[in-house]
């Protein structure tokens, strides 16, 4: 259960990840020799940055639920005829005013977080929980100056906020450092207002990069041995030549309390978002987009498909009139580098897209029909209402066949006829296979195949009858494949499903 590091009303839960904010504590990196010898001291470190670290506090009127605001106490249950139930209905048919029982009045929350100053007019940074449904928010200097602040934009998807206060003089500013040069054991500092603790410093190191902690759709996270705790959200994490590389984020704590692992928005992702928010024209983030729908590369799609290993992002459909299809891009191509950077995995290309600015032509390397190629993006806007990976069903040739029974794979298939549409609710214009019957026990059960479902393609060639799907099986068997790939249809969605050859 996610929880807000900066909200004290809500509890933690054992075992979860909480949204508090973060930053490393101590810890040694001594593995190289060439390692970068551990400070004696982070004091004067320290007093340069604290005078650009704030902290936070803010104000949210709660009101009473709906239903209950005239509800006041309620009568105790008592057993029947119990001299405790007359006594307590006298007390409150008599002992209150007629008018009714006091009303609930609504009250006053608040929170406390942490930010840091990200220009000297007075823009401040934070994460978008620590001041989330707040109806004053209040920015506190290093010297306990109070300031009103206003949000100028925020971003959900990545909990980046930016705040802006009225100031008489130009504040202390920190800088964005650079996230993807640090390594994995460099030293960094935190500090932040943990508990309304202001001006709280810890030390440690940077534990491991990228961490997808299931938080948004760009996860991308620093993970820290910071001591972090509540009230910690929203305050950088600087490196040792005191440049911000992150934003505190969350925390994974059984307790509650810090345990050492931390997570921080790297400012590779975070500059960016800023300056957009920043920026005159909407305060708005704007994403690319590349209008296609993926799925993870698994081992038997790997193997099915002809690549080495598993790695990259498999294009499931591909939006109509998006850009991936003006590019050529194809449903079954395995996108495995984008403008230069490496696919690793399914999560890394919806990151590598948001990032790229929109309208900028960037060349993308998909494995298609066992070879590499690569093509050339213009990449688009992701608007909120549109998903980063659209649904386009390719466009089939109908034909007229028999039903068939494939056991290799345990299904029974059939071409389309009029008593299968009207049974599975098919469309008028649906093409392909149909799929009658899953036995029990077999890979296509395992995989979630079921009755109703079509046959789009069978190792990205198109099928229309059950005796073409045999046909690819039979290629494949001889080929030496253990596996053969389908593209499955259901109900207008599409995914491919690697189904074993040498079982069922």
């Amino acid at each position: 259960m996610s929880s807000c590091l900066s909200s004290p009303a809500r509890r933690v839960v054992t075992g979860r990840l909480l949204a508090l904010l973060i930053v490393a504590p101590a810890a040694l990196a001594s593995w190289a020799v060439s390692a970068r010898p551990a400070p004696d001291s982070f004091a004067d470190l320290a007093e340069k940055l604290l005078p650009s670290v704030v902290n936070i506090s803010t104000t949210q009127t709660m009101k009473s639920e709906r239903g209950r605001e005239h509800a006041g106490p309620e009568i105790p249950q008592f057993p029947p005829g119990s001299p405790f139930e007359e006594f307590f209905r006298d007390f409150f048919d008599h002992g209150m005013p007629k008018s009714g029982r006091p009303e609930a009045q609504p009250r006053k929350a608040t929170s406390l977080g942490s930010g840091f100053v990200i220009d000297p007019a007075g823009y401040v940074v934070t994460n978008n929980h620590v001041i989330a449904d707040a109806d004053e928010i209040t920015v506190i200097l290093h010297d306990d100056t109070n300031l009103k602040a206003e949000v100028v934009g925020r971003d959900t998807k990545t909990d980046i906020a930016l705040l802006k206060v009225k100031t008489d003089k130009p504040l202390n500013a920190a800088n964005w450092g650079d996230s993807d040069a640090a390594r994995v054991g460099d030293w960094v500092l935190a500090i932040g207002n943990p508990f309304g603790l202001g001006g709280s410093v810890t030390a440690g190191i940077l534990s491991a990069r990228q961490r997808d902690i299931n938080s948004g759709p760009y996860d991308d996270f620093l993970q820290t041995d910071a001591s972090i705790n509540r009230g910690n959200s929203g305050g950088p994490m600087f490196n040792m030549d005191g440049q911000v590389i992150g934003i505190n984020t969350a925390i994974f704590s059984p307790s509650g309390g810090s345990i050492g692992i931390g997570f921080a928005i790297p400012s590779s992702i975070a500059k960016g978002v800023v300056a957009e928010l920043q920026s005159e024209s909407d305060h708005t983030v704007h994403r690319g987009w590349l209008g296609v729908r993926i799925q993870a590369v698994t081992d038997e799609i790997a193997e099915s498909l002809g690549l080495d290993k598993a790695h990259g992002a498999l294009i499931a459909s591909v939006t109509e009139n998006g850009p991936a299809q003006a590019a050529g891009i194809q449903a079954g191509d395995i996108v495995v580098s984008f403008d230069g950077r490496t696919v690793s995995d399914m999560k890394r290309l919806p990151r590598l897209v948001a990032e790229t600015p929109v309208d900028k032509t960037v060349p993308v390397t998909v494995w298609r029909k066992h070879d590499e190629t690569t093509v050339h993006v213009k990449i688009g806007r992701l608007e909120e209402s549109e998903q980063q990976a659209g649904i386009q069903e390719p466009a089939q040739k109908g034909e007229k066949g028999q039903a068939g029974v494939v056991k290799t794979l345990g299904l029974t298939l059939s071409s389309i006829t009029p008593e299968l549409k009207e049974k599975y609710s098919l469309a008028d214009d649906s093409k392909g296979v149909v799929v009658v019957e899953v036995a029990k026990d077999s890979p296509a059960a395992a995989k979630g195949v079921r009755p109703g479902d079509m046959i789009m393609e069978a190792a990205q060639e198109e099928v229309s009858n059950p005796a073409e799907i045999s046909s690819r099986i039979d290629e494949a068997k001889r080929s030496g494949r253990k596996s053969i790939l389908l593209l499955v249809e259901r109900q207008g969605d599409l995914r491919f499903v690697a189904l074993r050859l040498d079982q069922g």
